[in-house]
């Protein structure tokens, strides 16, 4: 069975995800922006034997800790879109533009795309691009579970910023309105920052949508 924890880090509060397939314990950490000593922690006390590192988009506060972690734990770093290159070579301007500790400029191990998969144990993730919000941001699903990570696409009764580098608020509502709701009303969503909601529960009453 899929399982996950979420632990909000940083000053910003951004909701990491430490996901796991229970039958082999095998897991991976959701854009993890920060606290690493905190996430390893939990990954301990749970047990996962994590074995990949997973980022929707590239702003700081969503990939500060996972060269630390990708090291720490001997795993690569994988997602978002190619798109988003910019943001990681601009990390050090981001750390002091948003008063985080200093972070050196990396590029992940590998880029995803729209219909690539991510195994994790016997979970499988599909990966949906949603720019918007970044013009790389992509979303992880869980289809079977019916559960989706989304990042900063969409939150419970708001959406993602586009006043930032390259944000485009046309593609964010059409990643939204085309990409996830779609999915289903009964799917629920781990956003970025804030409590979880349903793609349904966003669809009828989010203001910016409605």
């Amino acid at each position: 069975m899929f399982q996950y924890q979420i632990i909000p880090v940083t000053a910003f509060q951004e909701n990491c995800s430490i996901i796991w397939c229970d039958k082999t314990m095998e897991g991976a950490i959701i854009d993890p922006g920060g606290e690493p000593e905190l996430l390893e922690k939990a990954v301990e006390k749970l047990g996962v034997n994590i074995k990949q590192i997973l980022l929707t988009h590239g702003h700081l506060d969503h990939v500060g800790a996972a060269v630390t972690l990708a090291t720490n734990f001997g795993v690569k770093v994988i997602g978002p879109s190619h798109e988003d290159e910019f943001l990681f070579n601009a990390l050090p301007q981001q750390s002091m533009q948003f008063g985080f500790p200093y972070t050196e400029s990396f590029l992940p191990d590998r880029w995803l795309k729209e219909g690539d998969k991510i195994q994790v144990g016997n979970i499988t993730l599909d990966v949906l691009f949603c720019p918007g919000h970044t013009p790389g941001h992509i979303v992880f699903i869980n289809a079977k579970d019916k559960i989706a990570f989304v990042g900063d696409v969409l939150f419970k009764s708001s959406i993602g910023r586009t006043d930032f580098p390259r944000g485009n608020h046309a593609d964010l509502i059409s990643s939204i309105t085309h990409k996830l709701f779609p999915l289903g009303d009964d799917f629920i969503f781990v956003p970025g920052h804030g409590p979880m909601s349903s793609f349904g529960n966003e669809r009828m009453t989010n203001p910016f949508l409605v």
